[in-house]
């Protein structure tokens, strides 16, 4: 058989089949390499940025801070969108006064604003009155940190 001067003697089906399916998942690859592609280009340049919050307590508090976040803050977090990723307490000297959390921002700017707008609370105004008598943090350490581009959470 021959097809424009070429000669494909000895291809019967099975051998189009296989070049088609060839053709096709080259085709596919290229696709989706250029895809994954555009995702990451679009995530590296996101401006979504992390802040560490390391609260300091009154030795032996951490159990009513946990209780506050548990049964108030996290509420007031959620409603003032401020996405927290993870709450931890460290087991450990010298960290066994210190309770973490972790709040993932789509932007410095947004982060101000909705903990401007938490500030401003009236539930979050009357937690703080509450806690003048019988106080749980002696010290707020944050930090803003962005994810690096190899990193797994972006």
């Amino acid at each position: 058989m021959t097809l424009d001067g070429w000669n494909f003697k000895g291809w019967n089906s099975k051998g189009w089949t296989v070049c088609g399916v060839a053709l096709f998942s080259f085709f596919a690859g290229s696709l989706i390499t250029a895809r994954l592609g555009h995702l990451n280009q679009v995530r590296a340049d996101s401006n979504r940025v992390f802040e560490l919050r390391v609260y300091h307590t009154v030795p032996g508090k951490v159990p009513a801070l946990e209780s506050r976040f548990r049964d108030t803050t996290s509420k007031l977090l959620t409603k003032h969108d401020l996405n927290v990723v993870g709450y931890w307490v460290p087991e450990d000297a010298p960290w066994d006064n210190t309770f973490i959390f972790m709040v993932a921002h789509s932007s410095r700017e947004e982060a101000k604003k909705n903990w401007d707008a938490m500030r401003a609370d009236p539930g979050f105004q009357e937690m703080l009155k509450s806690e003048e008598a019988n106080k749980l943090v002696e010290k707020i350490d944050s930090t803003y940190m962005r994810p690096t581009d190899f990193s797994p959470m972006k």
